[in-house]
């Protein structure tokens, strides 16, 4: 047999420099036998990475997005609107200073109007040039002139101006909070009520073909229809705490957002847009039907922390709705069709324009930009795209030409340990004079800092090559497209790692009551013996350790329980850090020995049992080695060892003393003494003349000791002449004495 000296699993001690080197060096280069790969390739993965002037659709394929420019940054977190203007630039309304900016095609800027309230999510044209500006709180309504001289239009007691809509007649209609109230302000600057929506908040408002006013709600989400004699009708009674961004096609087709999430509290919507700071992983997006069939599904995903969702509503002019994007994260903030008949949606909270197109609709991420929420988005008069974002405050252009280059940062790879990489390789389609190159770079913190490596020089070939970055936990990539006069596109990545190898824990050893069993699954059971009596006056009492031997636990995980005397079964658990195959070697050794017996190796299950009568009496201990060998080469195999705490071995019986008769006593009781090597006295019976057996009792009256002493009366008047005495100690062995009575023991 195998013997494993003690001063291999002994903790505490401590190694000298030379060994402590020899460690060292093993644990540099001992690295495991299979490499990991780490593939992205779904668009699961990829928006878990950084993308600038990048496009991403929903299978998975990264190209140049739309070259966006930014033509201006405000001082202010919030863009709330954006209007054309005259001068083919915009009127920018913004928070939290409440003002609305002039911007020109050049971008310079200069503020048109300044409240005194500090959000202005409101502007409309006026017919005659200038704006109609709604402020919030203390919400009021101004009239700008061309030249900025600003009057009080309408000054209602609601707290916040949501939105506001001119009709063709020139009637100018202002969706208020908190009370929910439509209020048309005439052209003649009368104001009154034109219709109470029951709601919380209308946050938007727009007509349709037929002149008819559309209305979008909080509290709950609800789209209302109203006709010019402010009979109101219910189109769409949603599952959404706030319907916004009305969008309403020639044809009569309406488009808005739906959010669910937590209101921001004194009126503010769910989607009320606060500082970010926080990086966001992914989560899935779908978009389906209200009726559960699927019109498109995207697998695009992210995760805010804000912990609202989203979807995009399409209700036809005959009323029917449906839900064609849907995000667990993403929250819309701003809906518009193109010239294509494409649907825009400007989200939040990573600052991303989605594209739905097709019938059934597919997805594609447009573009994303260095801010929270898209908050707006509109055209030019000359047809360019512009949009508004918040968080910070910026607006932006968007060509029809495609960025000359963009980069993809991916996420952190965390190999757990200290990695040797392998190859880098990647997929990508490049048309003539257009390029993807990697990088790469590596460090032992989780977040790249100073204190990682630099960018590796590119790799160029995408069949593969060896990554160069020094050896560390983690790793990152990235990706650089170029084009010339058609867009790169890169569908996947792998890097190939080697973690270096570590060893398995054997976390816990469970030893079971000595003569536990587990009868497998589906085994032959044993039948029960027909008249069979186990209280029989010839059969030995069940003691407590079969007792606790053959007790159902809640779940018996290797099956029903049995006993069999002098086995011992000793179940264990263990683990591997680099979830590693892993085999077992059983070994014992007696308590204060020195040198450990191996008894089994290559076990895969954890457990084991041991036929105990091998060895003499006595206390012993089990060790449980677990090595990582059938996932590992022999120069990397590790290995993770646990002792039991000292058990007891005993399978001999106790020893019985019937002590002589005492002289001189006319009825003398019988005495005897019972005693054991190893193990408690548990049982004591007597039996007189061959009668049944009855228990006795100590003289001290416990049983808890290895000797114990006992006395016996005979009963009165009876002459006895055979005195047999039963002994069971703690570990079930059983030693009977027969006693024929004479003068000389009684």
């Amino acid at each position: 047999m195998k013997t494993i000296p003690e001063a291999s699993v002994r903790s505490g001690s401590r190694p000298g420099p030379l060994t402590v080197l020899i460690v060292v060096l093993t644990i540099s280069f001992n690295f495991a036998a299979s490499p990991t790969f780490w593939h992205v390739s779904t668009v699961t993965d990829l928006l878990k990475g950084e993308f600038e002037h990048l496009s991403i659709d929903e299978t998975g394929r990264v190209s140049l997005a739309p070259e966006t420019n930014l033509l201006h940054e405000f001082s202010g977190p919030f863009i709330w609107a954006a209007v054309p203007n005259s001068n083919d630039g915009f009127w920018v309304a913004t928070g939290d200073e409440g003002r609305v900016y002039q911007v020109s095609t050049d971008g310079r800027s200069t503020i048109f109007f300044d409240a005194d309230e500090t959000e202005v999510h409101a502007v409309v044209t006026r017919p005659n040039g200038g704006l109609f500006v709604g402020t919030s709180p203390n919400g009021k309504v101004y009239e700008v002139q061309v030249d900025g001289r600003s009057t009080v239009l309408f000054d209602p007691e609601e707290t916040y101006i949501w939105s506001m809509v001119l009709s063709a007649d020139g009637d100018l209609y202002v969706a208020t909070g908190t009370k929910g109230m439509i209020y048309r302000v005439a052209s003649d600057r009368t104001a009154t009520v034109f219709y109470d929506t029951k709601t919380t908040n209308v946050l938007s408002l727009a007509f349709d073909p037929e002149g008819r006013l559309l209305a979008g709600t909080d509290s709950p989400g609800r789209l209302l229809r109203i006709d010019s004699d402010a009979k109101g009708f219910v189109l769409l009674d949603s599952a959404y705490t706030e319907l916004r961004g009305l969008h309403v096609e020639p044809d009569g087709t309406v488009y808005l957002a739906g959010i669910n999430g937590q209101p921001g509290g004194n009126g503010e919507t769910a989607s009320t847009p606060v500082p970010l700071s926080l990086p966001r992983v992914g989560t899935p997006t779908q978009v389906t039907a209200s009726d559960g069939q699927v019109l498109a599904r995207s697998t695009l995903r992210s995760q805010a922390t804000s912990g609202a969702s989203g979807a995009v509503i399409r209700v036809q002019p005959d009323g029917v709705w449906d839900v064609i994007w849907e995000s667990l994260s993403d929250v819309p903030y701003k809906v518009i069709v193109d010239g294509e008949g494409r649907v825009l949606i400007g989200t939040g909270p990573d600052g991303r324009i989605y594209r739905l197109s097709g019938n059934p609709a597919t997805v594609t991420l447009v573009t994303r930009v260095e801010a929270g929420q898209v908050t707006t988005m509109t055209y030019a008069p000359d047809g360019q795209f512009h949009f508004g974002t918040a968080n910070p405050a910026k607006l932006f252009t968007m060509s029809d030409s495609l960025a000359l280059e963009g980069t993809y940062l991916s996420n952190v790879r965390d190999a757990k340990t200290i990695a040797a990489w392998g190859t880098i390789r990647w997929t990508a389609a490049e048309p003539a004079g257009s390029h993807v190159e990697l990088n790469s770079r590596t460090g032992n913190t989780r977040s790249p800092d100073e204190m990682w490596s630099d960018w590796s020089n590119s790799y160029r070939t995408a069949s593969g090559e060896q990554v160069v970055s020094p050896k560390a936990r983690y790793i990152q990539w990235r990706a650089v497209l170029r084009r010339s006069n058609a867009t790169p596109t890169l569908t996947s990545v792998t890097t190939a790692y080697l973690p270096r190898n570590l060893a398995p824990i054997v976390t816990s050893i469970t030893g079971h009551p000595a003569g536990t069993v587990f009868q497998k699954t589906f085994s032959n059971t044993e039948a029960e013996l027909a008249g069979y009596d186990t209280v029989s006056k010839r059969t030995p009492p069940i003691v407590r350790l079969e007792a606790e031997a053959t007790a159902q636990t809640a779940q018996p995980g290797h099956g029903r329980r049995g006993y069999r005397k002098g086995l011992q079964s000793t179940e264990w658990t263990a683990e591997d850090p680099d979830g590693d195959r892993l085999n077992y070697t059983v070994s014992y050794r007696q308590e204060g020995g020195s040198a450990w017996v191996a008894l089994t190796e290559n076990l895969t299950d954890p457990i084991f049992v041991w036929n105990t009568a091998s060895v003499p009496d006595g206390r012993y201990l089990i060790m449980i080695e677990a090595s990582d060998a059938p996932s590992n080469s022999p120069q990397t195999t590790l290995t993770g060892f646990r002792a039991s705490t000292a058990f007891v071995i005993d399978n001999t019986p106790p020893s019985i003393n019937i002590d002589p008769a005492q002289p001189g006593l006319s009825d003398p009781p019988l005495t005897f003494t019972a005693q054991d090597a190893q193990s408690i006295i548990e049982h004591v019976e007597v039996s007189l003349d061959g009668g049944h057996w009855e228990s006795v009792y100590p003289i001290d009256g416990i049983a808890d000791s290895r000797l114990e002493r006992f006395s016996v009366h005979t009963p009165e008047g009876n002459a006895v002449s055979q005195f047999m005495v039963r002994v069971t100690d703690s570990m079930n062995n059983t030693a009977t004495l027969t006693t024929v009575l004479t003068n000389s023991v009684r």
